[in-house]
């Protein structure tokens, strides 16, 4: 079940952290992808109705967050996703009678992306630098976004590739690359269809029906 909270951030996330991964569940999770830095990195406001959090806080915060998340059960593994980058210009023309003036800064993305990385590499934490694997590309600005800081098409096809190359490459047992992954009812079947041949089946079971893109 792929599941968002619009507008959270790390501090809102903590405060939920027991009710949305109860360590008494008897069924824990084998991936959780935490996301969070992009409303955390907004730039504090006079009043105290933000989602900015200090630095500080957001580095202990998503501590807490991997320690929780470490203690669900052996089986289950995390990656950490990065603030990405944002282009303020499309998001001040498309955003700023909803939100008013510029509150958010590529470069306040970058800090709040570093420091996750950082505390990632301290507590041995699958990481995605999504600040720069967005910016790789040569027209991200132009494509990578709806309205300067969601991401388009483009954008999340940049997520999900990063995403996979982790799971590929990661050494956990047992891998949950989709590729290394047990399929139910695997075994070939009088349903399967015919080949080219007409004599032989083949078992779609073992097919490969991600794209070359995903599965490199």
């Amino acid at each position: 079940m792929l599941r968002g909270y619009c507008g959270w951030n790390s501090r809102r996330a903590l405060q939920a952290l027991d009710k949305i991964f109860p360590k008494n569940a008897s069924d824990q999770p084998s991936l959780v992808i935490v996301y969070f830095g992009g409303n955390d990195s907004m730039h504090p406001h006079p009043t105290a109705h933000s989602p900015h959090v200090p630095l500080q806080e957001y580095i202990e915060n998503m501590r807490k967050i991997a320690i929780h998340l470490k203690s669900l059960s052996k089986k289950t593994r995390l990656i950490f996703l990065s603030s990405p980058p944002i282009n303020e210009v499309q998001m001040h023309e498309m955003l700023s009678d909803l939100l008013g003036p510029l509150k958010r800064t590529n470069e306040s993305c970058r800090i709040y992306s570093e420091a996750c990385l950082e505390l990632c590499r301290e507590m041995n934490v699958k990481a995605i630098d999504l600040w720069s694997a967005v910016q790789q590309r040569h027209d991200w600005s132009d494509v990578c976004f709806t309205d300067g800081i969601h991401l388009s098409h483009e954008g999340n096809k940049i997520v999900a590739k990063e995403i996979l190359k982790v799971l590929r490459e990661a050494d956990w047992e047992p891998s949950l690359h989709w590729n290394s992954m047990p399929t139910e009812f695997a075994e070939d079947s009088l349903y399967d269809p015919n080949g080219v041949d007409e004599e032989s089946i083949i078992n779609v079971s073992n097919g490969n029906f991600q794209g070359n893109s995903q599965s490199k």
